[in-house]
């Protein structure tokens, strides 16, 4: 490439570079496109935490995020709900945020009832809903589940539900997720779950690019393990994809499909970078010929 092109294409009209980046992210979109990842060592241990728990064990499965946050955090839940339910877990639903428990039913509805039909509701998973009040939810959890929760989310007594007909406190799972965007949500589980009960149960956690900051400091001691945003969620779910596959992998592999996009818009941001830095190479040392 001479340095006259390189020249011109530092003077390229913006209005083609909106293109292009417009492209990158539509193209990818409309064909779905799924590229391989490479799971780190965050999202292994969440894997490795969900498969230490013994088959037939109780675990909690707390969703802490509204709509707004859903694009990605919706992709970690369905893929771990999947690997909860292909792994026959018995799973208790609830929600600390007003809107989680839309979110979770959504998941139910989609990942239970579309890939896991033998669930049955009471037996092997129960919702509870949601509860005000923060981390006191949490505290008072610690140490009396029907003191907090009387009945599920239907308004059935928790004495009626066979799942859950026994469960006094925490220590009833072997594991508790939290899918947060913020508070209350995960930092509060392993402060006021875990604080109050050191090792008395897993915690495995996902959050929002935003929120990761607030926990790492938690990682991998007090949270085994941490999703964080789409490339968490896209790791994950090529570990549990690889295990427990599906017949419709586009509705537990969002994260991978979402990934897509970003990849090539960051490859073409990249691209232009390179050449704009090029073609001002090119331009001073022209300038400096003459």
């Amino acid at each position: 490439m001479n340095d006259s092109l390189l020249v011109r294409l530092g003077r390229i009209d913006r209005r083609w570079i909106f293109l292009a980046m417009g492209l990158s992210i539509a193209i990818p979109i409309l064909l779905k496109l799924r590229f391989p990842e490479y799971p780190g060592p965050m999202a292994r241990a969440t894997f490795d935490a969900v498969e230490a728990v013994p088959q037939g064990s109780t675990v909690l499965l707390s969703f802490d995020y509204d709509p707004a946050s859903a694009a990605e955090l919706q992709p970690m839940a369905s893929a771990l709900v999947h690997h909860c339910a292909a792994r026959k877990l018995k799973i208790v639903f609830m929600a600390l945020w007003p809107l989680g428990k839309q979110q979770a039913d959504r998941t139910i509805e989609t990942v239970l009832n579309g890939f896991h039909p033998g669930y049955q509701y009471g037996t092997d998973f129960v919702q509870l809903g949601y509860q005000s009040g923060n981390e006191g939810v949490i505290k008072l959890m610690a140490t009396n589940v029907p003191e907090q929760y009387k009945t599920d989310a239907a308004g059935a007594a928790l004495s009626t539900l066979p799942l859950v007909a026994g469960i006094k406190d925490l220590t009833a799972f072997k594991l508790v997720a939290s899918i947060s965007a913020g508070y209350p949500g995960a930092k509060e589980w392993v402060q006021y779950g875990n604080g109050a009960m050191p090792d008395a149960f897993s915690i495995v956690g996902g959050s929002t690019g935003v929120q990761v900051s607030q926990l790492l400091p938690y990682y991998p001691k007090q949270m085994e393990g941490m999703l964080v945003a789409v490339k968490g969620a896209a790791e994950y779910e090529m570990l549990v994809e690889a295990k427990y596959p599906v017949d419709k992998p586009e509705l537990i592999g969002q994260g991978r499909v979402r990934m897509g996009p970003q990849l090539v818009a960051h490859l073409l941001m990249i691209g232009l970078i390179v050449l704009g830095n090029l073609s001002m190479l090119a331009s001073r040392s022209r300038g400096g010929a003459r």
